[in-house]
């Protein structure tokens, strides 16, 4: 099984590297058949091929079981290449990459804010406010007069019920539970669209319990009462704001683990951004992109119905628990001292031991 590795921008080639450090160690000790395969990416691509995701990145995507991709800094990109779909659109775009999964749960060791919280966002990836995902050519935000912006939101009966099914699938793996969350008694159209196909996709599941909160209500409640939910089934912009909100909850984005899925294609990339003001210093956290690529081992593994790789995504998953546990296993931005190869090797280390 082949994954494709794409390192990104800043601290990106660091946390990618420290994931392939565990990763390799799990490949090792399960023998999982894993095989690694670089393609450029990014500001050293635009560098280099004059684009930051050249086609034959995108061919050997297409070649490929699996993607880690690093985080990537597309608000430095020179014109005019700042001014284009970022690399992870493109990703997204090219596989149509409709489901971003942001788990957010409380871990040992990790200074929290909250004292309970194990839940997952479901977030549409396609639609939704985000201009580059509304229209077929085109831009969704536009201005008539130098005076007047507009933007056009795009919500689908297929795209919300494919995401929906992602929620209810998810649901059933953890706490049968789903929450969607809407604003739909002031968007009754979009938003009420949203909510009633998700309504429909629960009929199919009788052993879901599902129930509704108004956007708004939901980030009150998500602060105070973060334990009552499971899967937060969402649109984009919501989706977006509340994940983040919720990885800070649960200790900061450092440890906020993320996967962009389609039917086909999965790419692990954590949630957070490159960092630049910390490149090369050998100090970020690679947490999030560990967590990231256990996820992909994950959705790998239902993909292809291996258990061996399900195995493994948990096995990544205790080992980097009991790393975070221990206060001399953290980096520092958790009250540690290790760097980041140091923290990855100790992470090896303990894959190998248990």
């Amino acid at each position: 099984m082949k994954l494709l590795v794409l390192r990104g921008d800043g601290i990106g080639p660091e946390i990618v590297s420290a994931a392939l450090v565990a990763t390799e160690a799990l490949n090792r000790k399960l023998d999982l058949g894993l095989t690694y395969e670089d393609a450029d990416f990014g500001l050293a691509s635009i560098e280099k091929n004059g684009d930051a995701v050249p086609q034959e990145t995108l061919d050997k995507a297409r070649a490929s079981d699996g993607i880690i991709c690093g985080p990537h800094d597309s608000v430095a990109y020179p014109p005019p290449h700042d001014q284009v779909v970022t690399p992870a659109g493109r990703l997204r775009k090219a596989f149509d990459l409709y489901a971003n999964i942001r788990p957010a749960r409380i871990r040992p060791g990790v200074p929290a804010h909250v004292d309970k919280m194990d839940l997952v966002v479901c977030r549409e990836n396609t639609e939704g406010f985000y201009a580059d995902r509304s229209m077929f050519a085109g831009n969704g935000e536009f201005m008539p007069t130098p005076d007047m912006a507009l933007s056009i939101r795009k919500i689908t009966r297929e795209g919300s019920a494919r995401i929906a099914e992602t929620a209810f699938q998810l649901a059933r793996q953890r706490r049968c539970k789903v929450t969607v969350m809407h604003k739909g008694n002031v968007l009754t159209l979009t938003d009420g669209l949203f909510r009633e196909t998700a309504f429909d996709v629960a009929t199919r599941y009788p052993d879901v319990t599902v129930d509704d909160v108004l956007a708004d209500a939901l980030f009150a409640l998500a602060v105070r009462r973060p334990q009552d939910f499971d899967v937060i089934l969402t649109t984009n912009l919501y989706g977006d704001f509340l994940s983040d909100l919720t990885a800070e909850l649960a200790g900061g984005l450092g440890v906020g683990g993320s996967i962009n899925a389609g039917t086909d294609v999965c790419a692990a990339q954590a949630a957070h951004g490159s960092a630049p003001d910390i490149m090369g210093q050998n100090v970020a956290n690679p947490a999030a992109m560990i967590l990231s690529v256990a996820m992909l081992l994950d959705w790998l593994g239902g993909r292809h119905e291996r258990a061996d790789l399900k195995e493994a995504a948990l096995c990544l998953d205790a080992a980097l628990d009991a790393q975070l546990a221990d206060a001399a296993g953290r980096t520092r931005d958790l009250g540690g001292s290790l760097a980041t190869d140091a923290f990855a090797e100790a992470l090896a280390e303990r894959i190998a031991q248990t």
